[in-house]
């Protein structure tokens, strides 16, 4: 398989050069890019200009060298994301958890091509999604059919609000258990680094979303409900602000995982002390939450507010 330095390319023939060596794959082919820094930007773009008609597989993660693979889907094949599956039915989100799929950030793979990664049996999955889907009597939330800015003011009212309520508790007790108890269990000092880096990014995050993206998402439900006209953002497209937010909630989530990861998912050590308890249920509580939060925006909110966007614009 052919691999590319992006490296020794000029910036300006980077992205072009890729998308010509994507462009001349057939279904099922693949080709692996490297670069000094996560490319995460070239998979907006793509996804952007060539839609969802490629897997994009991390192969290396830095933090000197990333590595990723890009295959061209083939021809006919299921496109339907697991992210799209939750936004048509939420209940599906309690099975990707229960199989360890990710649903929110990792939420444009289809159900295939996630399963592959995982090693699991698509088959078995798609069993239970069957069983979820004929459970007739669910009272799950259509969060797909709400208006746009009623769902942003329930994204910052319910999931913004958990946020803010719940950092001071998770800083006093990941620095206190790391405090008292890293001398014998050093995972807890690595523990509370990934969550502090966490909750300083999702502060300038959510405050980036309330104070600039959902004033623009509802300017825009307005000028479509009233028949009125709208002016061009000064960032140009709703897009830009969206692949910032979307960036920033893969890089949560890698913390989140990593949090995961030294916390044995969130299992304490058999001598553990009741504010260790407290911490690694608060925080497996905070990734569910936070799991909800980040596929209701990337999902929903984030897709919907491009196409009206597009539709406003092309009048």
């Amino acid at each position: 398989m052919e691999t590319l330095d992006v490296t020794q390319l000029e910036p300006r023939l980077k992205h072009p050069t890729i998308f010509d060596r994507f462009d001349a794959l057939t279904g099922g082919q693949a080709f692996i890019i490297q670069n000094d820094h996560d490319p995460k930007p070239l998979y907006y773009q793509m996804i952007a200009e060539r839609g969802p008609i490629f897997d994009w597989e991390y192969i290396a993660n830095g933090p000197e060298v990333w590595e990723v693979k890009i295959t061209r889907n083939k021809l006919g094949e299921e496109s339907q994301t697991i992210g799209e599956m939750v936004a048509q039915d939420f209940r599906k989100a309690e099975v990707f958890r229960k199989f360890g799929l990710d649903f929110c950030c990792g939420g444009k793979k289809t159900l295939d091509k996630a399963c592959e990664k995982k090693g699991l049996d698509v088959k078995e999955v798609q069993a239970a999604l069957s069983e979820i889907e004929n459970q007739t009597n669910s009272q799950s939330e259509d969060y797909n059919s709400w208006e746009l800015d009623f769902l942003a003011d329930y994204i910052i009212n319910k999931h913004h609000k958990y946020i803010e309520n719940s950092h001071p508790i998770l800083h006093e007790y990941s620095n206190k258990v790391a405090r008292v108890h890293g001398d014998r269990h050093p995972e807890v000092v690595e523990i509370a680094h990934y969550y502090n880096e966490v909750a300083e990014e999702l502060n300038n995050h959510m405050q980036k979303e309330e104070m600039i993206l959902f004033p623009y998402i509802k300017e825009l439900v307005v000028a479509k409900r009233n028949g009125t006209p709208i002016s061009r953002p000064p960032f140009g497209t709703i897009e830009n602000p969206i692949n910032m937010m979307e960036a920033e909630h893969v890089s949560a989530g890698g913390n989140m995982d990593k949090i995961k990861e030294f916390s044995n998912n969130f299992t304490p050590p058999e001598d553990a002390c009741n504010s260790y308890r407290v911490l690694f249920s608060k925080l497996q509580e905070y990734e569910l939450d936070l799991h909800h939060h980040i596929h209701l925006e990337n999902n929903i909110l984030f897709k919907k507010a491009i196409d009206l966007e597009k539709e406003l614009f092309s009048k």
